[in-house]
């Protein structure tokens, strides 16, 4: 899964800037939906690594049901925080 693209599926622009606030809120909706219907492992966890970048990624027992993948989550938010300024 490309960012740009992604971008792009769930918000009509790959620019951050230029989303909408009802842009994004329906843009966040859809990824909901998409990441509930997933069944690719690598798939449901590019959108959830999505959805964690907007706030709005379910919380891991309830995103993931093996461990590993939770335990990848949380990697993944260990190295967004230490990214963060």
């Amino acid at each position: 899964m490309d960012f740009d693209d992604q971008l792009r599926r769930y918000f009509g622009t790959d620019d951050l800037a230029t989303i909408a606030p009802a842009t994004l809120e329906a843009g966040i909706d859809r990824m909901r939906v998409d990441f509930g219907m997933e069944r690719d492992k690598a798939r449901r966890f590019a959108l959830w690594t999505l959805m964690f970048m907007f706030g709005a990624a379910p919380d891991l027992d309830v995103a993931f049901a093996d461990e590993d993948d939770r335990n990848a989550a949380r990697d993944f938010m260990d190295l967004m925080d230490k990214a963060a300024p």
